[in-house]
């Protein structure tokens, strides 16, 4: 079995384009206010009206679709890094 590995410079991405990012977080008053501004950061384009909202079936999390103007691949791993590493989001996808 062969490991296909994609170079950093190589992506199938094809920029500029419209990509969705997947964010959930434990339901919050201002989650999806809060994480707008993280995306705001790295997409100015972005407004939080973008965000397709979904709640957990139990109310407990909050999954937040952002579809954000992106321009490079740097762009989309530094908002990556930015929404993981922000203390009230679980996980991005």
């Amino acid at each position: 079995m062969t490991e296909h590995i994609i170079p950093h410079d190589q992506s199938f991405i094809e920029y500029p384009s419209d990509f969705p990012i997947k964010i959930m977080g434990p339901t919050h008053d201002a989650f999806a206010e809060t994480i707008a501004g993280v995306v705001i950061q790295h997409d100015p384009t972005f407004h939080i009206d973008k965000f397709e909202i979904r709640p957990s079936g139990k109310g407990n999390y909050t999954g937040l679709t952002a579809t954000v103007r992106a321009t490079s691949r740097e762009q989309l791993d530094n908002l990556y890094r930015a929404l993981s590493s922000h203390p009230m989001v679980k996980f991005v996808l």
